[in-house]
């Protein structure tokens, strides 16, 4: 399997580089030159088999000969291993049609872990084949960063530099980054919100030269790899719900496109999905886009569901590439016309065929507070903020009635228990093995919103190391 830019100026890669380079050189994402196709033997083959054999048969297509059969094997029984729940992602049915997909077994509490703890455990063993040491550099809204941490502590092959915009983040998910002081682990605080944390990642991979002397790669959901490792769990669940036979249809809450595009891969594959229907808190640049064909930033307002405090989602331009026919050229035009202006827009044609697959719904703090009392009422389930925007009843009548209702708890509640003791006077208590959190030492470093100010202290750290 090869790789493509989105952008179409940079070198075709085959998995194993893909992975090591994460964000392309010409700033664009990678693409595989083609999705794997499942029959439908082939899914129901899949049907009732445990979620690490499903990942192998979902991954190897796009692994290739990168990795031989039983070291893939192995990373992944190894990632999902410390995995909190024997079903690893559980289904729990809400209603008559409508199913939840838990998502916050792992290490860390949220859906991350699902990719994460797999790549982490993929970067390492290609690192050791190579004898080389990289430094990852990522931006976090919250959840990646200590999904990322979790799974890159302690590895001799890799340093982990986290940014994350100070005092934006909740308690919990600041705490779980902090509180990991391995010596290859350093957390900045940065005095600004989400995007610029990721504009300025995405500047230092784009200083070709610092990024050749430091070997940087990425953990955020620009590597293809954790696009990849999410498409199992729709499969998973989708398998477990009665495709192939049976048609499904998620509600998923989305900043960065990430999670949404892992599904509409998984649709690309074959996979019997009707409809995504994409949720945003306030910050809604994609349930505007939906409505109205404009990409259109607007400045970040803080809210309940802070993983999803994004103006700018990166993974966007995956679906503009396949949305222009892979027309590489077409892409870089747009992207250009974004950073210099803020905005884009499609045309009509191209807004009706996407409305074909996705919708968007925008929801406020005090309608997931509402949707987290309903639930909670009608089912006894605590969910966390993001949970409940996937399970609005607004998003799920997007959804069409002949298709299976799925929608995705991507975080724990315990990890916003401001949000949950406010909406429905209950506490949500963080599971044994996270029970002193709040005792923990932290470590982190608070820098001003500069780009010269990151690079330099990346360059004083790895120098001292």
């Amino acid at each position: 399997m090869k790789y493509h830019s989105t952008r179409g100026q940079a070198p075709v890669l085959d998995f194993a580089d893909v992975v090591l380079t994460g964000l392309a050189r010409d700033g664009g994402l990678y693409v595989p030159e083609s999705y794997p196709q499942f029959s439908v033997e082939q899914w129901r083959q899949l049907r009732g088999k445990p979620y690490q054999v499903v990942a192998y048969e979902v991954m190897k297509p796009f692994v290739g000969d990168a990795i031989q059969p039983d070291a893939l094997k192995t990373l992944i029984d190894e990632a999902y291993a410390g995995f909190h729940h024997k079903a690893i992602a559980p289904i729990k049915q809400l209603d008559t049609n409508h199913f939840l997909l838990e998502l916050f077994h792992g290490p860390t509490l949220a859906f991350k872990d699902y990719a994460l703890q797999f790549l982490g455990k993929l970067f390492d063993h290609l690192l050791q084949e190579r004898g080389e040491r990289v430094t990852i550099l990522g931006a976090t809204s919250g959840d990646t960063g200590s999904a990322a941490i979790e799974a890159c502590r302690d590895k001799d092959t890799i340093d982990i530099f986290i940014l994350h915009p100070h005092n934006r983040t909740s308690e919990i998910q600041r705490k779980q980054m902090t509180t990991v002081l391995s010596t290859n682990v350093h957390n900045i605080a940065l005095n600004a919100p989400f995007d610029d944390c990721q504009t300025i990642v995405k500047e230092l991979f784009n200083d070709l030269d610092f990024r050749d002397k430091y070997k940087l790669s990425a953990v955020n959901s620009i590597n293809w790899a954790r696009i990849m490792a999410q498409v199992v769990y729709y499969v998973y669940a989708a398998l477990n719900l009665g495709a192939p036979e049976r048609t499904l249809s998620f509600a998923v809450p989305t900043g960065n496109f990430g999670n949404v595009f892992a599904a509409y891969v998984a649709k690309r594959m074959g996979l019997p999905i009707s409809k995504l229907a994409i949720g945003t808190n306030k910050n809604d640049i994609l349930a505007r886009f939906f409505d109205s064909g404009k990409m259109s930033t607007d400045a970040v307002s803080p809210s309940i569901a802070p993983s999803m405090d994004i103006q700018i989602s990166s993974n966007f331009e995956r679906l503009l590439f396949h949305t222009y026919g892979n027309d590489a050229d077409h892409v870089m035009k747009t992207m250009a016309e974004f950073k210099k202006t803020g905005i884009f827009s499609v045309s009509p044609d191209v807004l009706t065929e996407l409305r074909k697959t996705f919708a968007g719904r925008r929801f406020d703090d005090d309608s997931i507070a509402q949707i987290i009392q309903k639930i909670y009422h009608a089912t006894g389930e605590l969910i966390d903020p993001h949970t409940a925007i996937a399970c609005a009843p607004d998003l799920l009548q997007e959804l069409p009635n002949d298709a299976v209702h799925v929608s995705l708890a991507c975080a724990h509640p315990a990890k916003f228990p401001d949000a949950i003791k406010g909406a429905v006077d209950v506490f949500p208590h963080l599971p044994d093995f996270l029970s002193d959190l709040f005792e923990r030492e932290e470590q982190f470093t608070v820098l001003d919103n500069d780009r010269a100010t990151v690079k330099a202290f990346v360059e004083e750290t790895l120098g001292a190391r």
